[in-house]
C-alpha cells in the first residue's frame, strides 16, 4: 500500500488503554465527523491493545473480547466506514502484545486474512515479546507481505520504537509509517526528548514511509493513560503539535476529543499547520544556524521556518536569509505569515529576528517575492 502523505487520525491508547470498547469507538467516530476532525484530514480511527481475548480460537484466529465488542469487529468496522472514516486495529510482531494478548508472530498470514475479512484499513504492529533470534526487519517484512496479499489495502504502521536502528531498514519492509521513539507521555520532558531524537534521524524521513513520533497528547491535560501531573500548557501543546507537523510525522490524536475545548480544537484543527505536515512534496527539513531553528521547502515554492525553544528560559532567534539560499544577489525576499497567530509580518529583505518564550514555537510560512 502506498500512502502519499502522513496518515492522520485518532488512536485509543493514550486515553483509554485497556478500557477500550465498542461504545467508545462508535462515539469517537461520531465526534470525529461532527466536530470537524474528518474534514481536517483525521480519517483513521484506530483501536490499540487489549481488544482481544487472551487465547486464540481453535482455528488459530484472534478473538475479540465479547464483553468489550459484543457485535464483533466487522460490525464495528462497518459503523466506522459508514461515517466516512477508516478503521484501524493493533497487534504485535512478538508472541504477545504489550498487554499480554496474542501477538502475530508466526500467525502473520492468518491475522492479515482475519483483518481483511473484518474490514480493517490500518494495522499498528508493536514490538513487545519479539523473539530475540528474529530480526525486527524480517518480521515487519513478513507482515507487510501478508497484508499486501490479503486482498484488501491495509496500511502497516510499524511500532518498533526505533529499536535495532529501525531508520536504516524500515523502508525495505513495506511499512507506511514507523515509530522512531519510545512512548510519548503528557509531559514537557517527553515531548522535548522525542524532538531531540529527531535531530539525529530526520534525514531518514521519506515519502511513503513516514517517521512516526508517536500519538499526539494535545488536550490530555494530565488525564488518561499517559497523562501525568497536569499535562502540558497550551503553549507547550502548540510546540508539540508544531514539531510533529514540521517534521512530517503522522498526526494521530490521543486525547479524549469528546470533551475538547476551543483552545485544544484551535490546535488540532489549525489548517495552516496541518498543511505543513501534509505538504505533498514531503521534503526533508534542514537546520539553520546549528540551533533549534529549522527550514523546510514546500511544494508550492514557499519556505516554512520553525523555531523551537526547548530550554526553560526565554530567548531569541535570528534567521539570515542567506542561510536559505536567498542572499542579496538573488534580489528576493520573503513575505512572512505566522501560522499560529495568523499575523502577516510583511516582506522582509535579508533576515528575520525576534524573541521566543521558553517551551514555545515560532512557525512561519514564507512566500518568496521579488524585491
Amino acid at each position: 500500500m502506498v500512502v502519499k502523505t502522513p496518515p492522520m487520525g485518532w488512536n485509543s491508547w493514550n486515553t483509554f488503554a485497556d478500557r477500550i470498547n465498542e461504545e467508545i469507538v462508535r462515539t469517537m467516530a461520531d465526534v470525529m465527523v461532527n466536530e470537524g476532525y474528518l474534514d481536517a484530514g483525521y480519517n483513521y480511527l484506530v483501536i490499540d491493545d487489549c481488544w482481544a481475548l487472551r487465547e486464540r480460537g481453535a482455528d488459530g484466529r484472534m478473538v475479540p473480547d465479547p464483553a468489550k465488542f459484543p457485535n464483533g469487529m466487522k460490525a464495528v468496522a462497518d459503523y466506522v466506514h459508514s461515517k466516512g472514516l477508516k478503521f484501524g486495529m493493533y497487534s504485535c510482531v512478538g508472541n504477545f502484545t504489550c498487554g499480554g494478548f496474542p501477538g502475530s508472530f508466526e500467525y502473520e498470514f492468518i491475522d492479515a486474512a482475519t483483518l481483511a475479512e473484518w474490514g480493517v484499513d490500518f494495522l499498528k504492529l508493536d514490538y513487545c515479546y519479539k523473539p530475540g533470534t528474529e530480526p525486527g526487519a524480517r518480521l515487519y517484512r513478513r507482515m507487510a507481505l501478508a497484508l499486501e496479499n490479503c486482498g484488501r489495502e491495509i496500511l502497516l504502521s510499524a511500532c518498533s520504537w526505533g529499536a535495532e536502528e529501525t531508520h536504516r531498514w524500515i523502508k525495505s519492509t513495506g511499512a507506511s509509517m514507523w515509530r522512531s521513539t519510545g512512548d510519548v507521555f503528557d509531559t514537557w520532558s517527553s515531548v522535548r526528548d522525542i524532538y531531540n531524537i529527531q535531530k539525529g534521524i530526520y534525514e531518514y524521513n521519506g515519502a511513503g514511509c513516514f517517521n512516526d513520533m508517536d500519538m499526539l497528547v494535545v488536550g490530555m491535560y494530565g488525564k488518561g493513560h499517559v497523562g501525568l501531573d497536569n499535562g502540558l500548557t497550551l503553549d507547550e501543546y502548540r510546540t508539540h503539535f508544531s514539531m510533529w507537523a514540521f517534521f512530517g510525522s503522522p498526526l494521530m490524536m490521543g486525547s479524549d476529543i469528546r470533551g475538547a475545548d476551543d483552545d485544544i480544537k484551535s490546535i488540532l484543527l489549525n489548517k495552516d499547520v496541518i498543511a505543513v505536515d501534509q505538504d505533498p512534496a514531503y521534503r526533508q527539513p534542514y537546520n539553520v544556524n546549528g540551533a533549534d531553528t529549522w527550514a523546510r521547502h514546500m511544494a508550492n515554492g514557499d519556505i516554512v521556518l520553525a523555531v523551537f525553544n526547548v530550554s526553560d528560559n526565554d530567548g531569541g532567534y535570528f534567521i539570515p536569509f542567506c542561510e536559505l539560499g536567498l542572499g542579496r544577489v538573488t534580489g528576493r525576499g520573503l513575505r512572512i505569515r505566522n501560522l499560529w497567530t495568523g499575523e502577516d509580518l510583511g516582506v522582509r529583505k535579508e533576515q528575520i529576528a525576534g524573541g521566543i518564550k521558553a517551551h514555545s514555537t515560532v512557525l512561519l510560512r514564507c512566500e518568496v517575492v521579488e524585491l
